[in-house]
């Protein structure tokens, strides 16, 4: 049984009047007395789960039931809401903020709507900052930073895909995985396709669709060929959700939209090997240990990261994590955060971060405490990878991936275990970029920041050649 209360008050005064009910008659068909209903409509009184099931039972068509997740759900994101600096005060106990989330659930609710207008509207600021500072103008976002971007304001989560790909998980899944050959034989049968391999100079996936064949690269590793197995099937499969999704998404060009069916097709794919709510209830368990969920799910590395940073499904969301993948060159090719930390949109992140020096140490993990200038604490894992290219003559790909959670989400992620989080605590100071981080002493800056002079005296010379003005 679920430790929280469920206050409905409001909820239950609109369904009343809806029918047009006294209280008298609405406390008769429940089988209570009107006083009684009178506190439970105040929100002085929880509801019962006697009453859940006779409000269920007599209003089947107006009544929406009230989950205990929804009041989890509500205390996470006011807590959430309370840490930001802005919101700096007394802080609440547990008992207080739990009592505000079940007792006054309409309040709580909009004081969340307003931190999420918040954090909207200072990452709209951030995002206009930084376009300024790049001399890069709105208009000149290439199709792939487009989709890069319909993903974030969805907060890469796609709720009719994630459950439409679950639900072809349990019926292709051979035990607790969705296997090769389980994903063939559905190709196979369902859509008459067939799997056949390539040399390993040929595209990594190529489908001929006049003649039903799916053609693999030969070189790939058995991860990225059920990964490709799984994009094709949700392409042909989920094709009506994707098409509605992409041809009406606002703002995107031609081209954008042709490229966010491949991303769409590219989430859709990951939630099929990882489904939803087996995958977070596995790393809630494991406490996010990404070699072992690679073995569970028999996925990637990077596949297994990007998963924990979409999990977040409403009432059931997962940690909030930030995830990214960063080139030998410092270029951020995918970027997803859950979190307050948010990545620059042009340029390089900051050299301060470890997934940089990850890039240089293929097949390790690092771990790192880091400070952003607001104040937030994060830990973070990051690791070199290699793709072979399966030839000689073809360079192999090589790249980091990072994935992070704020230190008050740190007890559930394996990798924080041996870092001190306390006030001795010693975390690495890192910025957004050098274009728009505020501090005034770091010697890994490449050139000062866009809103802010630089003040250089002839007669000294420092580790970097200026000062802030």
């Amino acid at each position: 049984m679920s430790r929280h209360r469920i206050y409905a008050g409001s909820q239950l005064r609109a369904l009343r009047a809806t029918r047009q009910l006294k209280q008298a008659d609405m406390a008769a068909l429940l089988g209570i007395s009107t006083s009684y209903l009178s506190q439970i409509e105040h929100d002085d009184r929880p509801l019962t789960a006697a009453l859940l099931a006779s409000l269920a039972d007599r209003f089947p068509g107006d009544w929406q039931p009230v989950e205990a997740e929804q009041v989890t759900g509500r205390i996470a994101a006011l807590t959430e809401a309370l840490s930001e600096p802005v919101a700096a005060g007394p802080g609440l106990d547990a008992e207080t903020l739990h009592r505000f989330a079940e007792q006054q659930p309409v309040l709580a609710e909009r004081m969340i709507a307003l931190h999420a207008a918040y954090r909207q509207a200072e990452e709209q600021v951030r995002i206009h900052d930084d376009t300024l500072a790049s001399g890069v103008g709105e208009r000149s976002r290439l199709p792939w930073e487009e989709v890069r971007d319909w993903f974030h304001w969805a907060g890469n989560y796609v709720d009719t895909l994630d459950r439409a790909a679950e639900q072809l998980a349990r019926h292709v899944a051979e035990g607790n995985m969705v296997t090769e050959a389980a994903l063939v034989e559905r190709l196979g049968g369902r859509h008459g396709i067939r799997v056949t391999s390539a040399s390993a100079a040929s595209p990594l996936r190529q489908f001929n669709r006049p003649q039903r064949e799916l053609r693999l690269n030969a070189a790939l590793p058995p991860e990225s060929r059920r990964f490709f197995l799984a994009h094709q099937l949700a392409a042909l499969e989920m094709a009506p959700a994707m098409g509605e999704i992409a041809w009406t998404a606002p703002g995107l060009s031609d081209e954008a939209r042709t490229l966010l069916r491949v991303g769409l097709a590219n989430y859709a794919a990951g939630a099929i090997l990882m489904p939803y709510g087996r995958y977070r209830e596995r790393a809630a368990a494991l406490r996010h240990d990404i070699d072992a969920l690679c073995q569970q799910f028999g996925v990637s590395f990077e596949q297994a990261c990007h998963r924990l940073s979409t999990l977040q499904r409403p009432g059931e969301r997962g940690v909030p994590f930030y995830f990214l993948r960063v080139d030998m060159a410092g270029n951020i090719t995918k970027r997803h955060s859950a979190t307050r930390l948010q990545f620059a949109r042009f340029g390089g992140a900051c050299p301060l971060w470890i997934v940089h020096e990850a890039v240089a140490i293929p097949d390790r993990i690092l771990v790192q405490l880091a400070e952003t200038p607001d104040g937030v604490r994060y830990v973070s894992m990051a690791k070199g990878l290699v793709k072979p290219s399966g030839s000689f003559t073809r360079q192999p790909r090589r790249y980091a991936v990072a994935l992070g959670c704020e230190v008050e989400q740190a007890y559930q992620f394996i990798y924080a275990d041996h870092l001190d989080m306390g006030p001795s605590g010693n975390p690495t100071p890192i910025g957004i970029s050098c274009r728009l981080c505020p501090r005034p002493h770091c010697d890994q800056r490449a050139f000062p920041p866009a809103d802010r002079p630089a003040l250089v005296d002839p007669d000294v010379r420092d580790v970097v050649p200026y000062r802030l003005g």
